[in-house]
């Protein structure tokens, strides 16, 4: 006696009928929208009578074959109507009685509650909200990834420590050209102090163009890095002052890697905009942290401005001048690809990359490395090591006592040795 009870009977999990071998055409239907009622649910009845079935088998089939005719009106009603349905509270009650009507007649099955089957469609809608929320976000990525993919990512990607043995930056080893920086810090602060260090990367940002990727002409980009003692971090945001967030102009500083949180970078950001760059840091205490000591602390800086002639995996960028790759005659020019026929008759290309202004003309006698292009290069790194005295208090108060002491003294000798020349005066020496 299920159909016409069930007229469009909804399965949300299959623990719900462990008989489903019975009723496969059992099909999950979104709770908002109503389905009618199928005109052929007063003939599967007999027909599930005539083949035997009984009780539970048979009304579990029955309402299969009516949920399924169900089903494909409902999706025909759908394609006509251009997807309208009914939403509402009316529509949720009704498919809700339907099952607990259902767990009712189901009363010897191990059937989950109603309000089990609603935790886990919330949890369901839960995950597929974040999936989405997920492919949003990887969308977003890659989309600006090639914006993205600057100096400071190449060195986080490739060097779990950014300052070599010998003392170099690892930005230099795609930056080839040398640039200069200038950066100011404090002679000495306090423990548990924030404080502020200015990196300037000069260059006449409004005027000089640099190649991009596609070979056009685009504004330089600047990025910085420091390396400080360890202990030393990026200031926190909710103790930065206000005057100290307006000289910053937003910009965004961040820790090299989760093992090296005293090496902050920032970039690649706008030169014209940044190019004073103001740094935020915490001093730390040795009252607290046993690891650091007071004293001096050597920091490493290391500013950049535009594009690398080097890519991490050893192949030219476009910012390049070109050689020419032998001795002999420029025979062919064929767009970026410039051909050369050496005195002994052979022919050898080379090809330059996208923005590349080739100088030299058919004909024109070459010789090995000879510049065949401009240097379109207007960047370059610089580094800069600075020094700043972590100060104890408690040495500042005992050489003040130790000044002072000494001032007494010699203020205590002076007025002895007059005491003493007026002595002498009065006894007529």
């Amino acid at each position: 006696a299920w159909a016409p009870l069930f007229p469009a009977l909804t399965v949300v999990s299959p623990k719900i009928f462990p008989a489903m071998a019975l009723a496969p055409a059992f099909t999950v239907v979104s709770s908002p929208t109503v389905v009618t009622q199928p005109t052929n649910h007063q003939t599967a009845r007999p027909q599930a009578t005539q083949h035997g079935l009984s009780g539970t088998g048979a009304g579990l089939a029955a309402c299969g074959l009516a949920a399924a005719a169900g089903v494909r009106r409902a999706r025909k009603q759908r394609r006509s109507m251009a997807g309208a349905s009914l939403v509402g509270n009316l529509g949720e009650s009704y498919y809700r009685d339907h099952l607990v009507a259902c767990r009712a007649q189901l009363n010897g099955v191990d059937a989950p509650t109603p309000e089990e089957t609603d935790k886990h469609m919330e949890g369901i809608q839960a995950f597929a909200k974040q999936a989405l929320a997920g492919a949003s976000a990887a969308m977003l990525f890659t989309s600006s990834m090639e914006a993205a993919v600057a100096y400071p990512i190449f060195a986080q990607q490739n060097y779990a420590n950014p300052r070599e043995y010998t003392g170099k930056i690892v930005c230099a080893n795609c930056h080839l050209a040398s640039k200069p920086i200038e950066v100011r810090l404090p002679q000495a602060v306090l423990p548990d102090t924030i404080f502020k260090m200015e990196v300037e990367v000069p260059a006449k940002y409004a005027k000089r163009r640099q190649p991009l990727a596609d070979g056009s002409k685009g504004p330089m980009n600047i990025g910085a890095i420091a390396v400080m003692p360890e202990g030393w971090k990026l200031a926190p945001k909710d103790r930065l002052p206000k005057p100290l967030k307006k000289e910053m102009k937003g910009l965004a500083w961040a820790p090299y890697s989760k093992e090296y949180p005293n090496i902050v970078v920032a970039g690649p950001v706008p030169g014209e905009t940044y190019e004073k760059m103001v740094l935020p840091v915490l001093s730390p205490d040795p009252n607290t942290n046993d690891k650091v000591i007071f004293g001096k602390g050597i920091f490493y800086f290391g500013g950049n401005r535009g594009r690398g002639q080097v890519y991490p995996e050893g192949n030219q960028s476009n910012n390049n001048q070109f050689l020419a790759s032998a001795t002999g005659t420029i025979s062919a020019i064929d767009g970026l690809k410039v051909s050369i026929t050496t005195p002994s008759g052979e022919v050898k290309t080379q090809e330059c990359l996208a923005g590349a202004d080739i100088v030299v003309q058919v004909g024109d006698e070459v010789t090995k490395d000879e510049p065949i292009t401009t240097n379109p290069n207007v960047g370059g790194f610089g580094q800069e090591e600075k020094e700043c005295i972590l100060q104890d208090m408690n040495r500042v108060y005992a050489f003040c006592a130790f000044a002072f002491s000494c001032f007494i003294a010699q203020l205590s000798f002076v007025l002895k040795k007059k005491q003493f020349e007026k002595v002498q005066l009065a006894e007529g020496f």
